[in-house]
């Protein structure tokens, strides 16, 4: 359960301060930053004053392709909120100056607010020990085991104390309308909300999903509570007459609304998920192969080989040899 927004000055704009780290995802640090400039917008008055952060003062070269630049963290003054911005390079950028300047603002009074992948730099500075907090979902897994001091939650963002924390682009902007509603009022959130054209997920305690099946709920609600089953069980895939079971459906049935719906079997679908999967921990940890395999429900290193290859043509140590061209 989230825990109530803290308090922002009222009687002046609130400084905010936005730290955004190389290989930042671009969609979160708009979502982070052009909810802001609508709430001014709408509001008629600065509601939010901003100033782009960087670790040096050089520019920050974001996945887009292109520079933010910034001043040097270590020679502003601590503001009233602080976004920390990151998306991925993670365990690279994951350095002693930054712990002290995160520490810094913390022992400042800042709130800070981690977006996208950052509550793992929050975690690693220790500001999260004792506290719920949340991340992409993506990383939820290895969040949790790196640090067991942190309760891991699976919400689209959490809020605890002064840390806030986001699951990505589209949580963060959840996080950025219930903050501004929270201190500018439930008609300016409304109103931004509506200029993005966004409905938005207003329980911060919902939780991130794999696969976005909002409208597949509605539509197949037997496929949509099968696909939240599979998420949950990656790396311990039951049978089909298992899965089944567990919906309260036959096993025909369950086929046949897959097939209408997403066009292959339950099977097939889940087998996809975990593959999927595998691929993302290929590219973007250094788990020995093994244990890839086990992560992902394979319990043959074989098996999964083959698995892997007829799906994406390649093994995950070709991945791993090129991936020094990836973010």
């Amino acid at each position: 359960m989230n825990s109530a927004f803290p308090s922002l000055p009222t009687d002046r704009p609130v400084r905010v301060g936005v730290l955004v780290l190389d290989d930042t995802n671009l969609l979160s640090l708009a979502a982070a930053v052009d909810p802001m400039r609508a709430a001014n917008r709408f509001a008629g008055r600065r509601v939010f004053d901003w100033t782009y952060l960087t670790m040096t003062g050089s520019p920050a070269r974001i996945t887009a392709g292109f520079d933010i630049p910034g001043a040097a963290v270590g020679t502003v003054p601590v503001p009233d909120l602080l976004m920390l911005v990151a998306s991925f390079s993670l365990d690279r950028q994951d350095t002693p100056a930054l712990h002290r300047e995160l520490r810094r603002m913390a022992r400042g009074r800042a709130v800070i607010v981690a977006v996208d992948g950052a509550g793992w730099l929050l975690a690693s500075a220790g500001l999260l020990d004792g506290q719920a907090a949340t991340t992409h979902w993506e990383d939820l897994d290895r969040f949790a085991a790196r640090f067991p001091r942190v309760e891991t939650v699976r919400d689209r963002f959490r809020v605890s104390g002064r840390m806030l924390t986001t699951g990505g682009a589209s949580p963060c902007l959840d996080m950025m309308l219930a903050l501004i509603r929270h201190h500018a009022g439930a008609d300016v959130a409304a109103r931004v909300a509506g200029v993005f054209i966004y409905d938005p997920v207003h329980a911060g305690d919902a939780p991130q999903r794999l696969v976005p099946t909002l409208a597949l709920s509605r539509r197949a609600p037997i496929v949509a509570r099968a696909i939240a089953e599979m998420e949950a069980g990656l790396d311990a895939p039951v049978t089909m007459d298992q899965l089944s079971a567990q919906l309260g459906v036959s096993r025909r049935l369950l086929e046949q609304k897959f097939r209408a719906t997403l066009g292959q079997s339950p099977h097939g679908y889940w087998l996809g998920l975990r593959l999927a999967e595998a691929q993302r921990l290929a590219r973007d940890t250094d788990m020995a192969v093994q244990d890839i395999a086990l992560a992902c429900g394979f319990s043959s290193h074989a098996a999964f080989g083959r698995a892997f290859k007829a799906a994406y043509g390649t093994s995950v140590r070709d991945i791993r040899r090129l991936r020094g061209n990836w973010p």
